[in-house]
């Protein structure tokens, strides 16, 4: 268990290295610093259940796990748009490229809201093409686990395009 003097101290001693660090992994100092204060707010909820040993260990394998999740959101939106990318075909009036346009933002933004294990699982069986089971054994969850993340990942798709499409 972590005391608030404690947790007072590992965030005066470390907060400025863990901003660093994941400043020199991404480049920018905003995301750095929001990614920093991430890290020692899930510390703060798990205080009860860390052992005062390691902590600086425990603090930059958050770090790291944070910033490359980071990079693969980044990846996979980045991936995303270049496919969406259209290359236009004379038989396709402005209008229907329109809509084309904002059914592909608004799918891109359905997916950035989407939670973070639905998505994973969702771009993997999408983008990668992977089958569940090859899905599970990557992620080393159940195959019942990726059929049930499928499933709430197209549900939350269905319900954020049929909003967005309302407004």
């Amino acid at each position: 268990m972590l005391s608030k003097k404690e947790f007072k101290l590992l965030f005066d001693t470390y907060f400025d290295a863990i901003r660093s660090f994941i400043f020199y992994r991404c480049g920018d100092i905003d995301t750095a610093s929001d990614m920093a204060q991430e890290i020692f707010m899930k510390v703060w909820e798990k205080k009860e259940q860390l052992h005062k040993n390691n902590l600086k260990a425990l603090l930059y394998k958050i770090a790291n796990e944070m910033v490359i999740s980071a990079y693969r959101k980044e990846t996979s939106r980045n991936h995303f748009e270049q496919e969406m990318i259209y290359d236009n075909e004379p038989d396709l009036s402005p209008e229907d490229e329109i809509l084309f346009k904002e059914l592909a933002s608004s799918y891109a933004r359905a997916l950035e809201q989407m939670p973070e294990k639905q998505r994973v699982v969702f771009l993997m069986s999408r983008n990668d093409e992977l089958k569940y089971h090859e899905i599970a054994g990557h992620l080393d969850i159940s195959i019942k686990t990726v059929e049930k993340r499928m499933n709430s990942a197209l549900q939350f798709l269905k319900r954020a395009l049929l909003t967005e499409t309302k407004k």
